[in-house]
């Protein structure tokens, strides 16, 4: 990656969107040249989709909870994470090190829906025990990180 596909993806963070129309206006980058170097992203698997953000609370989906699930499992840690997968409403799932083995991240449309979640995960034989967390207001829930960097700070430490 150069300076250009850095800016480019600090725009469509920023933006929202990866029109190159208003990637030209956000970053002065010629559409032909955004055109070319979104496919070369997207080829290098640097942008993985297309889709539109949604806006949880609107859609009914604003109850957001924070589960830490400890695990007492054989074989792989995928195998058993797929179970956690299955999951209806779990948006985020991440594996990690410390005394909690996995942390998950579900939006949900109640509280109800979230004694579902914990009946759901707890039946999962492996499970030994969860811990919860509702968010009571989102202070940031970004899904792009350049969003969050300086365009300088981005180019300094991902370009080539």
């Amino acid at each position: 990656m150069d300076e250009r596909d850095v800016r480019l993806l600090k725009a469509i963070s920023d933006l929202g969107t990866g029109s190159p129309e208003r990637l030209h206006e956000e970053t002065d980058i010629p559409v032909s040249t955004i055109h070319y170097r979104l496919n070369n992203l997207k080829e290098a698997g640097v942008i993985d989709n297309d889709l539109y953000d949604f806006d949880h609370e609107e859609l009914g989906l604003g109850v957001t909870v924070i589960v830490e699930v400890l695990a007492s499992y054989e074989g792989p840690y995928e195998e058993f994470a797929d179970e956690l997968l299955a999951v209806e409403g779990v948006t985020q799932a991440f594996f990690t090190m410390g005394e909690t083995d996995f942390i998950v991240i579900a939006r949900l449309s109640s509280s109800d829906a979230v004694e579902r979640l914990i009946g759901d995960f707890e039946a999962i034989p492996e499970v030994e025990r969860t811990n919860s967390t509702f968010v009571i207001s989102a202070l940031r829930d970004e899904p792009r990180a350049p969003a969050t960097y300086d365009a300088e700070t981005l180019v300094e430490e991902l370009t080539e």
